[in-house]
């Protein structure tokens, strides 16, 4: 690829990648210090962007700057940087900053959030006071594969053994899956993490995927349209629209090696910055490799992209875990073409004893 490959002028990142599998100087020569930014800044955020959700969160939350906006769109990241809107908030940022115009920008929300509904038009551009906002409630439910369920009350030690597997090498398989209904109006804004217990009888490691789905009243899992339909060609239909990640966004994911799954404390923060740190961030120092014995249970801690979606009373959150990515492809030529190391059945345990837990930031409405 053009993009990683050059004569002399970019590096090979994939045969860096082979050349230096651990974190090491090479890699941290390329971790940006976000500690050192404290210039004035308009950050703008995408929930369904394959790429940077992540990133430019973490960049907003730890950089020095003490002038600094976020918006968080509700559309694909290109439709909404071509909004007139759009441009005009952008345009008024920079006037004031690097022409000096005296708009009262400065009297801007610092935080302005977007939340999905996926079976209705989004929530856009909520002020709130911070990000995630102050009110919001970190909640611990708990997996409970006899059910197939997310539970508030964590199950007791003495409770029968319980499993959910599925074929970790074949991308049909839609693994497992643990669902928790809503009793009131809630949204979720922010990281989420979940701590598994598995193990695979077949092979020595574990490329583990979840990810976090909404449902509807009738239990059906949806997917958000990243484009408006007022923006669609004339006599479009949603089956129309390509199955594309850029077009269709299934929900906040992670992923996770099993032998990668060591966790620390990061590197380079400040005391100020540590105190901006969600409890569901996760950081791996990806310095070394632990293999897994076949059919050992080992716990593995996997942080999710941050999300925002809003629940109605009775409908549903599945946490999904699988054997291969679960989002849908960024272009469909890719779709069947990214493999991993994958073998056999992954298991994943819960019940007498063994760690199943999913963290999920709440805000009862």
């Amino acid at each position: 690829m053009a993009n990683f490959n050059g004569k002399n002028e970019r590096e090979d990142v994939g045969t860096m990648i082979e050349e230096h599998p651990h974190y090491n100087a090479y890699w941290d020569d390329k971790r940006p210090k976000l500690q050192n930014i404290d210039i004035p800044m308009y950050v703008l955020a995408s929930y369904s962007t394959g790429l940077h959700t992540e990133g430019t969160i973490r960049g907003f939350q730890y950089t020095s700057s003490k002038e600094k906006w976020l918006r968080i769109h509700p559309t694909q990241e290109w439709h909404d940087i071509y909004q007139q809107d759009t441009n005009d908030d952008l345009q008024r940022f920079l006037d004031h900053y690097l022409v000096g115009t005296e708009n009262g920008w400065e009297n801007t929300p610092r935080f302005r959030l977007s939340l999905l509904r996926y079976n209705a038009p989004p929530i856009r551009f909520r002020v709130e006071d911070s990000y995630p906002p102050a009110r919001t409630q970190y909640k611990t439910l708990y997996l409970d594969a006899a059910s197939n369920s997310l539970q508030t009350a964590a199950l007791s030690p003495s409770a029968t053994a319980s499993s959910q597997h599925y074929q970790s090498d074949s991308s049909s398989s839609d693994g497992a899956h643990f669902t928790y209904v809503f009793p009131v109006r809630t949204s979720l804004i922010g990281f989420s993490k979940v701590t598994l217990s598995m193990s695979c009888p077949d092979h020595n490691d574990l490329d583990v995927y979840v990810v976090l789905r909404k449902l509807d009243r009738d239990g059906n899992a949806l997917l958000n349209i990243n484009i408006p339909p007022k923006d669609w060609p004339a006599g479009t239909q949603p089956d129309d629209i390509p199955n594309e990640n850029i077009y269709k966004y299934v929900g906040p994911n992670g992923r996770l090696r099993a032998s990668k799954r060591a966790t620390g404390v990061e590197p380079g923060l400040t005391d100020e910055m540590r105190k901006l740190r969600s409890p569901a961030e996760v950081w791996y120092p990806m310095d070394q490799e632990a293999k897994v014995k076949p059919g050992e249970v080992v716990e593995m801690e996997i942080g999710m992209w941050p999300g925002g979606i809003r629940f109605e009373k009775g409908e549903a959150l599945r946490l999904e875990v699988k054997g291969h990515d679960p989002t849908l492809p960024e272009f469909l030529a890719l779709e069947g073409h990214i493999t991993n190391g994958n073998r056999g059945v992954h298991v994943v345990h819960t019940g007498a004893g063994f760690v199943g837990e999913l963290l999920v930031p709440l805000i009862e409405e």
